[in-house]
């Protein structure tokens, strides 16, 4: 079996006169964190998107396990995908609780196994319990974003899709939502693509790195390979930001 999660081959994506993409050929293999690092308007999030049918490449195809992506069955595709948002991108009118169990009652789970699997997920993120009856606006920036992680992996998907999740946290507290990141690693093993401008970010959480820069990819590879030959100047120049 094809140890690769998702593939995109021969993806190009313009809007009007704009070049978002320019023919990527790119696999992002399953059971590792991969983190896609580029500029604002470097074409990373548009990737991102074309992964979860938010939008269709202008050309080529972009295949998930092995199928190309069937743009009339995306709810059932989306089923095995869980998406995570800058900001959290919970539902405003639902409680804690009920936008981590969202998913799950969609999907007619009966409700112990809801109950089993919020709670492993709560206490794995370091949710507390008392926060669960509370709507989203009553929450600091690094509890939204662990209610988020909650909810993106409450139907344990086997790809997890992270946009720029951590971005607006203060260094403090991404600190910590990074330490309960890699315990949800290790936890459970899946396919996570994250999108990143945080080059030390990226080092620190994925084990692969693509880097890219006005819709082409400009290196791919494990992390520490990028980091001993970086390929050109723009990747020396963001590994300077990159602090031990």
């Amino acid at each position: 079996m094809s140890n690769c999660a998702i593939r995109f081959k021969n993806i190009s994506k313009k809007y009007d006169t704009v070049t978002a993409l320019d023919l990527v050929n790119l696999e992002i293999n399953d059971h590792i964190t991969t983190a896609l690092v580029g500029e604002s308007g470097s074409g990373k999030t548009t990737l991102l998107r074309l992964v979860n049918g938010l939008m269709q490449p202008s050309g080529g195809q972009v295949e998930i396990f092995g199928d190309a992506i069937d743009y009339e069955k995306l709810p059932d595709m989306r089923k095995k995908m869980g998406y995570a948002v800058q900001g959290g991108g919970l539902f405003p009118h639902m409680t804690v609780y009920q936008n981590i169990t969202i998913m799950a009652k969609l999907e007619n789970w009966h409700e112990t196994r809801i109950k089993e699997r919020a709670d492993y997920l709560i206490e794995l993120v370091n949710l507390q319990k008392d926060l669960l009856d509370r709507f989203p606006h009553e929450l600091s920036g690094g509890q939204r974003q662990r209610v988020s992680l909650c909810r993106a992996l409450m139907l344990n998907p086997s790809l997890l899709l992270l946009d720029e999740p951590f971005s607006a946290l203060d260094p403090i507290t991404k600190g910590y939502i990074h330490e309960e990141f890699v315990k949800l690693q290790k936890a459970e093993s899946r396919a996570i693509l994250l999108v990143t401008h945080d080059m030390e970010e990226a080092v620190k959480l994925a084990d692969n790195i693509v880097i890219i820069k006005k819709g082409k990819v400009i290196q791919n590879g494990k992390v520490e390979e990028i980091i001993a030959s970086p390929k050109n100047e723009y990747v020396s120049n963001l590994l300077d930001k990159v602090t031990d």
